[in-house]
Formats: structure tokens, sequence, C-alpha cells
């Protein structure tokens, strides 16, 4: 065996061995966060008097699948969950269209003092939501919106987070595009909705992501602007488990294990271009 293949043959031994390290550290870690999941549909399926047994027990006296029929019909948590879509649904299209406008404006065009105005636009990202919330009550109580869905979608429509990463995004779009689609006679509106939004998809989709997540799972803003059991959403659901008379902790957990489907699925059928965004937006850790 000559010199050149000896050294070949350490190299794939060396790159085979970093693979299966790198893959058996990334099970392992997959599996630690895999544990509150595990351990959730575990008490779910538990009579509640199991819930804090000792010692802990993965899996209870008996497997009660019943505890999810009685979750959803202990409140009315289809409700919930619709008013939670809604939210979500709309919020999220709300979000990424101010965005995706901004960022193009913000990236794309040209004007006096646009990185100024851009940096003190982010500097709202410094500003904790609990500062927020209590001017934000008053205009919806002024506005009359208390307990409607304005009031839940609305505030929170228009983010510099969601213009940052679409704009960080567009700036990777050459220049030329837009050269060649002026030629052709199209205008900035055209250009944006048919050259520049396109182009953007990865971005798009990894923004709706985000922002689907953070609508589904708010949960100090509508509890201040919510007080009909009808409007609430699904973390407002999950803590009317929890009450004076007791805890049902199994159909809290059964009804957490459904709140999450809906999240779930949506970042299992766009996994591809999630992945893609993250990477090509600037959050990839680059």
């Amino acid at each position: 065996m000559s010199t050149a293949t000896a050294l070949q043959s350490r190299a794939r031994l060396r790159n085979h061995g970093l693979v299966w390290l790198s893959t058996g550290l990334l099970t392992i870690v997959a599996i630690i966060f895999m544990i509150p999941f595990i351990w959730m549909v575990s008490t779910a399926l538990k009579p509640n008097n199991e819930v804090f047994a000792s010692p802990p027990r993965l899996i209870g006296s008996s497997v009660q699948f019943e505890n999810f029929a009685n979750a959803w019909s202990y409140l009315p948590f289809g409700r919930f969950m619709i008013n939670g879509l809604i939210v979500a649904t709309i919020g999220t299209l709300l979000c990424v269209l101010t965005s995706a406008l901004a960022a193009y404006a913000f990236s794309r065009i040209n004007w006096k003092g646009r990185g100024h105005v851009f940096f003190v636009y982010l500097m709202t990202l410094m500003v904790p939501q609990e500062v927020l919330v209590v001017p934000m009550f008053i205009m919806m109580q002024k506005l009359g919106w208390v307990n409607s869905y304005p009031a839940l979608i609305l505030p929170w429509a228009f983010t510099a987070f969601g213009t940052f990463l679409l704009r960080q995004f567009m700036l990777t779009l050459p220049d030329e595009l837009e050269e060649a689609a002026r030629i052709d006679g199209a205008g900035r509106f055209r250009t944006f909705t048919q050259i520049i939004l396109p182009l953007t998809l990865p971005a798009l989709v990894t923004l709706g992501v985000f922002t689907f997540i953070g609508y589904w799972n708010s949960f100090l803003w509508p509890l201040l602007t919510v007080s009909d059991v009808n409007m609430a959403t699904v973390p407002l659901g999950l803590n009317m488990f929890m009450g004076q008379t007791g805890n049902q902790w199994n159909m809290l957990m059964a009804a957490s294990t459904i709140s999450i489907i809906p999240a779930a699925i949506l970042v299992a059928v766009i996994q591809k271009h999630l992945v893609s965004g993250i990477a090509l937006s600037g959050l990839g850790g680059r």
C-alpha cells in the first residue's frame, strides 16, 4: 500500500469517526430535548392521583386515553383552538406583509436617512413587552376593542424583528434583477410582488413560522385584553385547568399535548423552507 493510499484511508476513517461522534452527540441532545414532551404525554395518560407518585413512574397503573376527551369537553377547548388559529393565522399574514413592505423600503430603495431610521427602528427590539402592555391596553380600551380579535392581532402585527429578518435576506439579492425589471417596464410594486417576494420565500416562511408560534403561545397580552371565555386563546384555556377547586394535571397535560399539534404540523410541512430561510437570512449563526 502506497503512502498516499494509507493517508486517504486514515482520512476516511477519521471522517467516519467524526460523523459517528456528531451523530451520537446530536442524538443525545435530541433525547434530552424530548424528555419534557415524553413526560407531558405520559402525564396525560395517567390517573390524576398518580401524577406526583413517588417514586415517579413513566407509565401509570392504567393508561387513560379518555383524559384527552375529558380535557376537550371539560372546557370549550375547541373554541380556544379556533380562536388561536384565527388570531395566529391573520396575525401571521399581516406581520409577514408589513415586514416585507418595510424590509423592501429599507433594503432596495435608496432614500436619505435610511440607515438612521432603520437603526431607530431596530432600537424598538430593546423595549420589553411588559413595558408596552399598559399603554397598549389603554389604547385598546379607548378604541373599544377589548375582548375582540383586533385587540389580539393588530398590536403585534408590526415588528422590527420581521423587518430585520427580511431585510437581511433582501440585501443578498443582486441589483441586476431590479435593473432588468425596470428595463422591461416594471414599476416598484410589480418588481416587489413578482421578483423580490418569490426570491424571498424561504425568509418569508421562516418569519411566518416564528410569528405563528409567537401568536399561538402568547399569554400575557391575551390575559390582559380578554375576559370573555368565548374569546380566550389556547394558553388562557390551559391556565383554566388550574383553579381554587384543584389542579387537573392529567387533563392539563392532555390539553397541552393537543395544543402543540397545529404548530408541529406547520413546522413539519414547511421544514425544508424553514431550514433554508434560517441558513440564508442571517439566523444560522454566521
